[in-house]
């Protein structure tokens, strides 16, 4: 059973929650978005594995979770880019939302989201219990993508990636 961080909308720790429970419920959890770019500007994205509990199939940034109750964010982004994408880097937050997206199963991903960037130019190695695929793209062409065809891509993604790419220039 993983249990996550509940906390309130300054993202003040409140409590905790065991995950599932949490996402039928849509309480507000602490998560966080890691978003890499490689030398040559382009953007890594993951499909998400269809095994997954929300969201399967869909393409998203390079890694997303929840930091488990008692871990800091900075060892959660580390450990999670690790198991879902294979390689570690240098992070850096640029940014926090609060979102709620509600799914078709009846789960909800209300989040108060911390969003973060970092740069990889080496190996990529999904692990397939979290990725079916990975792709790097153009910022200017995954922009169009997502306006062409914003429901094959996640909701939280679709929210912060304006953000983040006006950040990026």
């Amino acid at each position: 059973m993983e249990t996550i961080i509940l906390v309130d909308s300054k993202d003040k720790e409140i409590g905790t929650g065991e995950k599932l429970e949490v996402h039928q419920k849509g309480l507000l959890h602490r998560a966080f978005s890691v978003n890499i770019i490689n030398r040559k500007g382009e953007f890594l994205l993951q499909q998400r594995a269809k095994i997954k509990y929300h969201s399967g199939g869909l393409w998203t940034n390079a890694c997303c979770s929840h930091p488990h109750a008692g871990e800091t964010l900075e060892t959660a982004i580390h450990r999670r880019l690790k198991e879902e994408m294979g390689f570690d880097t240098d992070l850096k937050e640029l940014f926090t939302m609060i979102y709620k997206a509600s799914f078709s199963n009846g789960l909800t991903e209300h989040e108060f989201l911390h969003v973060y960037i970092g740069q990889w130019n080496g190996k990529v190695i999904p692990n397939p219990e979290e990725a079916d695929d990975y792709r790097w793209i153009g910022i200017d062409e995954l922009k169009k993508e997502i306006e062409a065809d914003p429901d094959s891509f996640t909701p939280w993604f679709r929210l912060f990636f304006p953000r983040l790419s006006d950040m990026l220039g």
